[in-house]
């Protein structure tokens, strides 16, 4: 019998890399049901998205679907943020909770993530749910979109790349 019923994992997947799919089947093994969210559209993505072909929202909206299709649990929802950029450039992750809602509905079980940093946001959004931390420290991936983004060599790049 699984832990929790209903899941949430959510980011950008700027790429989605091993420490993801890591999160990903940790959260399908012990929730009935996952969401995948990729938000997309916001700051970030506007910086870097003429920078490499697999950072574009098509490529990765595919990707995810392929990674999607790996487990009988997990279902891809896809939420445009690009309209709720605060005045200071920041993205508002309060504004996306109403949106996110939509998705998983109030009766979320457990939200997924590798940052402890995440905590106060997630008690405040989803106040029933347990903020799954998994692999913190990065130990078992030692390895972040960004760092992935920066590498210049090609194959080490690839090598985190799910």
């Amino acid at each position: 019998m699984k832990k929790y019923k209903i899941g949430m994992f959510g980011g950008k997947f700027m790429p989605f890399h091993k420490g993801h799919y890591y999160c990903l089947e940790t959260a399908s093994k012990e929730c009935d049901k996952v969401y995948l969210i990729l938000f997309y559209g916001g700051l970030q993505e506007s910086r870097v998205r003429q920078k490499d072909d697999y950072l574009k929202v098509e490529e990765r909206i595919n990707h995810l679907k392929n990674i999607t299709n790996m487990f009988d649990n997990v279902e891809l929802a896809l939420i445009d943020v690009s309209n709720l950029i605060k005045e200071d450039g920041t993205e508002d992750w309060d504004a996306e909770t109403p949106l996110v809602r939509k998705v998983v509905g109030n009766k979320l079980d457990a939200v997924y993530s590798s940052e402890i940093g995440y905590d106060p946001y997630f008690k405040r959004a989803y106040p029933e749910a347990t903020h799954r931390i998994v692999d913190p420290n990065r130990e078992k991936y030692p390895i972040s979109g960004t760092k992935i983004r920066n590498m210049k060599n090609i194959k080490e790049r690839e090598k985190w790349i799910i």
